[in-house]
């Protein structure tokens, strides 16, 4: 795989006072960066409690449709339980995955306590998220989800318009039907909304070197990442490979996640036993 140097620019420069202390990494504030670092280590989302891997098993590259590559290879299930054998206790799915079966099925012969599941809808209908809602539960064969977040969020004033789903969401909680409840970003505006509302117990965001595909320049993302921290908010990253376009330069991009120090955790979708090996792997060397 390819070990080389940051890509050369700005995005290059702001990705290497990641990795080290220096005159960069000192005016954006960012800690430096202490010891190994291991895909199984536990770590805590925020002020939820919620204690977790640091890496998630993503379940939904290229997921649309009810379907992504995870589901559509018919390895998911060994794949998730070979992971949890492997430390990996986050499981990352959607409704349009169509992963919930897959997980259900892998988390049966697991321990339900030592599991975090999370979860995305899609719906923006009060009455709809809550039918939503019951129906994951029977497909994911549990009493609870750990984390449901709003997924795709886009507009910045979703505080506004998807309240009614909010306040499901906040009902569920309340009921113990849900542990956390959060929203995935997809525009800066949505983005900042989520920072400043105490809604938001976790987010889902997207973060890379180069800055593809991402709501602003990472610089600008961290920024507003590290409001959200200030808060206790939980912190998940997403599109750690650049939604495929760093897939061979994985270790630069792992560094990169680990340098920042504002995530709590990330994921990532491994297709395969081998692929997920060197992903633990990988994060170990970085």
């Amino acid at each position: 795989m390819n070990r080389r140097k940051f890509i050369s620019g700005a995005v290059a420069g702001i990705g290497a006072a990641y990795l080290a202390p220096g005159p960069l990494a000192a005016a954006i504030n960012l800690p430096a960066r202490q010891g190994k670092a291991e895909a199984s280590d536990t770590v805590v989302l925020g002020k939820t409690g919620i204690r977790t891997s640091r890496l998630a098993m993503g379940t939904g590259t290229n997921g649309v449709g009810s379907a992504s590559n995870q589901t559509r290879s018919g390895e998911l299930t060994r794949l998730l339980r070979t992971g949890y054998d492997r430390g990996l206790t986050f499981f990352d799915t959607a409704d349009a995955y169509g992963s919930h079966p897959e997980v259900a099925e892998a988390v049966s012969h697991l321990p339900r306590e030592k599991v975090v599941i999370m979860t995305k809808c899609d719906s923006r209908d009060p009455a709809q998220a809550k039918a939503d809602l019951d129906r994951y539960r029977r497909e994911l064969k549990t009493d609870y989800i750990d984390i449901l977040l709003m997924h795709y969020v886009r507009v910045g004033n979703w505080t506004e318009q998807y309240k009614g789903v909010m306040d499901v969401f906040s009902e569920a909680k309340e009921k113990g039907i849900i542990r956390a409840h959060g929203v995935s970003c997809h525009t800066i505006e949505a983005l900042r909304t989520a920072a400043a509302s105490p809604w938001v117990d976790i987010d889902l965001v997207r973060l890379n070197p180069i800055g593809t595909p991402m709501d602003a320049d990472p610089q600008t993302v961290i920024g507003v990442i590290k409001e959200m921290r200030a808060q206790g908010k939980g912190i998940v990253g997403m599109k750690i490979l650049g939604a495929g376009a760093m897939r061979t330069r994985q270790d630069e991009a792992i560094r990169f996640a680990l340098g920042t120090g504002v995530l709590d955790a990330f994921t990532i979708g491994a297709e395969s036993d081998a692929e997920q090996a060197d992903l633990i792997r990988r994060i170990r060397a970085a």
